[in-house]
């Protein structure tokens, strides 16, 4: 299965989510990167994906997006294989 990494903040809806749909798929472990505590971490977010919004999730190394471009991902069936590209 691909890494999951997902930048956050500590309240967020979004984001959790986002983390309900990934481990309804099978993820079983998510790098969080907490931006709300980390300034450096927000501003190389904004500098790698161009957004100031989180979730920001990449699975392996596709930026998938935000919370609505995951689940927008996952209604039309390309979820599930990102995840399992190898």
């Amino acid at each position: 299965m691909q890494t999951v990494k997902m930048y956050t903040t500590a309240v967020c809806p979004y984001c959790t989510r986002a983390k309900q749909v990934l481990k309804a798929r099978g993820v079983e472990q998510i790098e969080e990167i907490r931006i709300d505590t980390d300034p450096v971490a927000r501003a190389h977010m904004m500098e790698t994906t161009g957004r100031r919004t989180v979730p920001q999730i990449f699975i392996g190394d596709t930026h998938v997006g935000g919370c609505d471009d995951l689940m927008a991902l996952d209604a039309r069936g390309g979820l599930t294989p990102l995840l399992g590209a190898a």
